[in-house]
């Protein structure tokens, strides 16, 4: 399970760039470690999950997948991406888990919906090396790629969610693509760099490289509906607000902080929220509020009682 990061080092002046994907044309990263797990992902339950591996410019990755839905005809489908820097999949996706901290997404899939779990270039058995949010972000939407031609999926009806690291990923990702129905960031950091060079594998002091991974310098860029939510009791980032406030521009991204929820606390009832709202998005598509956050905030309280 993954810490929630310290987050340093936001200032007013920061530089800001624009749009994701035409600003890496040209540019290659450099990597100051070249870091790799090489085990290989655990077997799920096949009741679960089924293991795959989706093609990626980096080579075949590792994900898991829930199994087509008993109902026929297509479903709408999530693709989740986790905290951490391991870039990997494994039992955290269907072992038990503390309702304080449950980071398995399991909420999606109990509510009928199609999972995806995606490793990335350097994590499990995977080729490549870890690039810190750089190269993952082609990692993942070749991963929702995979998804939309599963026959069981509804490709217009592909949402993208993540949490801490993997909520920092998916506003890149959604600053780099538009074929999400909806994105969900939970709790994450606006400018990679106050993860701290000694979580990062390229220099911190390149602040190209830091801009390209960052979701502040591209938040403006993104155009699907977006939601960043985290609960304010510490260990909390909202903290990183103000700086994603200050750079979204008119884009339709909507920061919620939820009282009564951290970091951690704030995932079950949520996920459980939003995958009810995905079950029953058939048109205009999902709308949230706070009233509702904090709803279900409650009713996870009293259900811990």
């Amino acid at each position: 399970m993954a810490p929630v990061p310290t987050v340093t080092g936001y200032g007013p002046d920061r530089p800001r760039l624009d749009g994701l994907s035409e600003l890496r044309k040209g540019f290659t990263t450099k990597l100051v470690t070249r870091d790799r797990d090489g085990t290989p992902p655990e077997v799920p339950p096949r009741t679960l999950f089924n293991l795959v591996r989706y093609p990626s410019p980096a080579g075949r990755l590792a994900a898991y997948v829930t199994p087509p839905p008993k109902a026929p005809g297509r479903h709408p489908a999530v693709l989740w991406i986790a905290g951490g820097f391991s870039n990997g999949v494994g039992n955290d996706a269907w072992a038990p888990a503390d309702p304080a901290n449950d980071q398995s997404a399991a909420a999606f899939r109990e509510a009928g919906l199609v999972l995806m779990l995606p490793s990335f270039r350097g994590g499990n058995d995977n080729p490549g090396f870890r690039e810190n949010l750089y190269g993952e972000v082609d990692d993942a939407l070749a991963a929702a790629d995979f998804l939309a031609k599963l026959e069981y999926v509804d490709a217009k009806r592909i949402y993208l969610g993540g949490h801490s690291t993997g909520g920092t990923m998916v506003l890149l990702v959604a600053a780099a693509s538009d074929r999400f129905r909806a994105v969900f960031s939970f709790g994450p950091v606006a400018w990679i760099d106050s993860y701290g060079q000694d979580n990062l594998v390229f220099d911190v002091n390149d602040q190209k490289e830091v801009r390209l991974r960052s979701p502040a310098a591209v938040v403006r860029a993104i155009v699907t509906r977006t939601f960043v939510i985290e609960g304010t009791t510490m260990p909390s980032n909202t903290v990183v607000f103000p700086e994603l406030e200050r750079w979204r521009g008119s884009a339709p991204v909507r920061l919620f902080r939820v009282d009564g929820a951290s970091h951690f606390s704030i995932l079950l009832p949520v996920t459980r929220l939003l995958a009810q709202k995905i079950r029953d998005d058939r048109g205009a598509g999902i709308e949230l509020t706070a009233a509702e956050l904090a709803a279900a905030i409650s009713a996870q309280r009293r259900a811990a009682n």
